[in-house]
């Protein structure tokens, strides 16, 4: 089942087993009134969580939930609090309505920023429905199973100055230090990926879980949300014109729907442990 508003800001396909997969950076439009008050910059999408509806293709027959949007994180940045709140205090990030690129180029021409009405604005009409969209859903699938797995897929380039130091791990799985799923399926799905060997991964390190994992992760209430932010260079060239590469996802995508299924059954288990 595919649910869409009108015009669409966001997909829905409706599956049939505890797992809603969110993936809020997939978007790569920006409306027409928006791009017009933008530099050059803005028009590559550079940060952009390239290509992860086609990595995760293995949702539809695992049976999952998978919500998405339809714009670029450059018109608002579905995984940043309401007010904007920095969620890493003392380092750099970008805004609830980003003005620069991870790389610090402009995104707006002088003066055309958005003011306090137009993010306002952009947050009435792109972030609610979302979250709107993304709490239902929740909702409906807890309701079946009396629990539900949150798992925020997300990809960035491997190296970014601004963001971190060095090279990212391949997989970082964020948990907001184990308040947002239960105690220790980070640690486990790291551990996993490094017992294999092939793939270097660490919990709750430099990504510890964006706003949609820390707000909605409830693990005492049968929420348990788990952040994977995918260093690009595991399935796709880090460089414009960003390209998938097919030899790289195949070996990868498995590996996340192990990591999945791995959590799915933590949290099964955790479920029944915690049962009276």
């Amino acid at each position: 089942m595919t649910i869409a508003t009108e015009p669409s800001v966001f997909t829905l396909h409706q599956g049939t087993i505890p797992l809603l997969i969110s993936i809020p950076h997939l978007g790569a439009q920006i409306p027409a009134e928006i791009a017009r008050s933008m530099a050059p910059a803005a028009q590559h999408l550079d940060d952009t969580d390239w290509h992860l509806d086609r990595l995760y293709s293995f949702a539809d027959a695992l049976g999952a939930s998978v919500l998405f949007p339809k714009n670029s994180r450059y018109v608002i940045d579905l995984n940043r609090p309401p007010d904007g709140a920095n969620l890493y205090p003392g380092r750099k990030t970008t805004l609830l309505c980003p003005v620069d690129t991870f790389n610090e180029e402009a995104l707006y021409l002088d003066g055309k920023q958005p003011d306090a009405a137009e993010q306002a604005r952009r947050r009435d009409h792109y972030w609610h429905p979302y979250h709107a969209a993304l709490q239902a859903e929740l909702e409906r699938i807890r309701s079946l199973h009396g629990h539900v797995l949150l798992w925020e897929a997300h990809s960035i380039r491997s190296q970014v100055p601004r963001l971190f130091e060095g090279r990212l791990p391949d997989f970082n799985f964020g948990t907001a230090d184990d308040r947002s799923a239960a105690p220790g399926v980070a640690d486990g799905l790291a551990a996993t990926i490094n017992q294999e060997g092939r793939y270097s991964a660490v919990a709750n390190g430099r990504f510890k879980g964006g706003y949609i994992t820390r707000q909605y992760g409830n693990p005492e209430q049968g929420i348990h949300a788990i952040q994977l932010e995918l260093a690009q260079i595991a399935y796709m060239s880090e460089s414009r014109p960003y390209a998938y590469d097919e030899e790289r996802a195949a070996a990868v995508a498995p590996v996340i729907r192990g990591a999945i299924q791995q959590a799915l059954d933590d949290i099964r288990r955790s479920a029944r442990a915690g049962a009276p």
